[in-house]
């Protein structure tokens, strides 16, 4: 399992099977996003399958299925909103965990500068710099 921390509250992964899930909940998380849409993995590591073992394991669990053409405002605030209710550690998921970068470093521009968001995220191992002129109209939006 790879959990990279973009902050002290959101970290981020590649895929999660069921069999992570113990691990997840002994790290200290207590929701579990799922960004990843069904189409794109077999059932066993579909979203009902992952979310029947986060809510065993005492977790919370949303999916919003993410990709390019989904990447809108509404799904970038709402990403915040689900990360920032509630007051445990979050882990969003997706094929690589550069989607669940992508949609927090969107979410951030009313808070940080394009600098500390990408750094937070290049810190995380996920390069981001392609987003940056985004991040600065944003930012100004």
């Amino acid at each position: 399992m790879d959990i990279r921390p973009i902050t002290d509250r959101y970290s981020v992964s590649p895929q999660i099977s069921v069999e992570d899930v113990p691990a997840i909940a002994e790290a200290g998380y207590t929701k579990v996003i799922c960004n990843r849409p069904n189409a794109e993995v077999p059932p066993s590591h579909q979203a009902d399958a992952i979310e029947q073992a986060v809510r065993a394991a005492g977790m919370e669990f949303e999916v919003l299925e993410l990709t390019h053409q989904t990447m809108s405002q509404d799904n970038v605030a709402r990403q915040r909103e689900m990360a920032e209710c509630g007051s445990g550690k979050v882990l969003a998921y997706c094929a690589s965990g550069t989607r669940c970068s992508v949609v927090w470093a969107l979410g951030q521009c009313q808070d940080l500068a394009p600098d500390e968001i990408l750094s937070k995220t290049s810190a995380a191992g996920y390069q981001l710099d392609g987003l940056r002129p985004t991040l600065e109209q944003l930012r100004k939006g």
